[in-house]
C-alpha cells in the first residue's frame, strides 16, 4: 500500500456526512435515517410522530437514490455513498465507521436460512462500484474491496480484496515487498 491512511477506522468524521445544499441525495437519504434512529424512541406520542416523519423522508429518497438501506441498520458516522443507485444493504449488517460506498454495492446474506450470516464492515472500508459481500464475512479496518468483486470470506486490516470470487492481492504482511 502507499501509505497509512488519514482516515480513522474508529473516530467517525461526521462532516463527510454534512449536507452540502437540499438536493444531495445520499447525504439526504442517511440523514433520514440518522434522525428516525435517533427520534423512534424518544419523547413518546411526540417522537414517535417526528420518526414516522423521518420514516417517509426515508422513502422518498430511496426512492430518488434507488438504495436499499432499512431504516434500522447500524451505521457508524462518516458514512459515504458516492453513487447510492442499486446500492442493497441487509438490516442486520454492520457498517463501522467512515466507510465508502460506491453504486450497485449489495451487502448481504447467502441463503435464506433463519440464521443470520450476514457481513460486518469495520472502520474506514471502502467498497468499489458493483461488489458484493455476501455471508459471515467480516472485513478489518481500512480494507479496500475492488470493483465487482464477491467476497464470500474475511478479509483482514488494510487488505484489498478483488475478482470473482475475492482474492486477497495486497495484505499488510506483504504491502513492503510490494
Amino acid at each position: 500500500m502507499a501509505g497509512k491512511s488519514n482516515v480513522s477506522a474508529s473516530v467517525p468524521d461526521w462532516s463527510r456526512e454534512s449536507r452540502r445544499q437540499w438536493w444531495d441525495p445520499s447525504r439526504q437519504l442517511l440523514h433520514s435515517i440518522r434522525r428516525y434512529q435517533y427520534w423512534r424512541n424518544r419523547w413518546g406520542i411526540a417522537g414517535r410522530c417526528i420518526a414516522r416523519w423521518h420514516a417517509l423522508r426515508h422513502r422518498f429518497w430511496s426512492v430518488v437514490t434507488g438504495a436499499e438501506i432499512q431504516l434500522t441498520t447500524q451505521i457508524g458516522g462518516g458514512l459515504l455513498l458516492i453513487h447510492p443507485n442499486g446500492v442493497v444493504i441487509h438490516p442486520s449488517v454492520e457498517i463501522g465507521p467512515n466507510c465508502l460506498i460506491f453504486h450497485q454495492v449489495t451487502l448481504g446474506t447467502v441463503t435464506e436460512s433463519k440464521k443470520l450470516d450476514v457481513p460486518k464492515l469495520g472502520g474506514h472500508v471502502d467498497i468499489g462500484a458493483g461488489a458484493k459481500i455476501l455471508g459471515n464475512v467480516v472485513i478489518g479496518d481500512h480494507a479496500r474491496i475492488g470493483a465487482n468483486a464477491v467476497v464470500l470470506h474475511d478479509v483482514p486490516p488494510g487488505a484489498l480484496a478483488v475478482g470473482v470470487p475475492a482474492r486477497i492481492i495486497l495484505s499488510p504482511d506483504n504491502a513492503e515487498n510490494a
